[in-house]
């Protein structure tokens, strides 16, 4: 293995240990988070009567996915946490995938939405292309990749979590060059100034 395999490497096997060690107090913590916003957000550019194909990357314990579920879409959920894949299949039943951000295999133009909700800002900065590109791929032409992450400048560790942090033009430069523009961006919580907004939503549209 690199010198650079042994660090990506490191970074994705440290996060998922963290996660995989707090799957129970994250679900807790999270399950009851009003996220009604990003939801509408990602199901805007669709017909409102289509049942979609939905990926939800980095699903943890199922949360987006039973609420996809709920309105009759055909959501497949994805984390790399063992214990993440464990508890989603159990909330809801729907497939569930065990696999890594850098790692993926996802088939080509086998779904309609890509949902990826505080997933993304895990992935390091020299990967994020590859991964970006990979993701376009799965997506059938036209197709939608929500994303939510905590802006800033930078990466690094917090804690036992890796951490890429990007502003909305650096983040959108990343997606352009990866076959996607961006249709819509906004800041959260809702209606905070925008320095008590630590969270950039992008929804984006997949190129033929």
């Amino acid at each position: 293995m690199t010198a650079k395999n042994e660090v990506l490497d490191s970074i994705e096997t440290l996060t998922l240990n963290h996660y995989n060690q707090n799957a129970e107090a994250f679900w807790n913590g999270t399950k009851d988070h009003d996220v009604a916003q990003n939801y509408a957000a990602f199901l805007r550019p669709f017909p409102s009567d289509k049942k979609l194909d939905i990926l939800d990357l980095g699903c943890g314990p199922g949360r987006d996915v039973r609420y996809f579920q709920s309105l009759g879409h055909r959501p497949v959920g994805l984390d790399g946490s063992e214990e993440f894949c464990r508890m989603a299949r159990s909330n809801t039943g729907c497939r569930i995938l065990h696999q890594k951000f850098l790692s993926l295999e996802l088939p080509e133009h086998a779904f309609d939405g890509i949902f990826a909700n505080a997933s993304l800002f895990h992935v390091p900065s020299r990967e994020l292309p590859r991964v970006l590109s990979e993701l376009r791929r799965a997506l059938r032409p036209g197709g939608i990749l929500f994303s939510s992450n905590p802006r800033g400048e930078g990466e690094g560790w917090s804690g036992q979590r890796y951490g890429h942090y990007m502003q909305f033009d650096t983040s959108k430069l990343f997606l352009e060059q990866a076959g996607f523009a961006v249709i819509d961006h906004y800041y959260r919580p809702v209606g905070k100034p925008l320095h008590e907004q630590p969270w950039l939503a992008i929804v984006a549209q997949a190129g033929d």
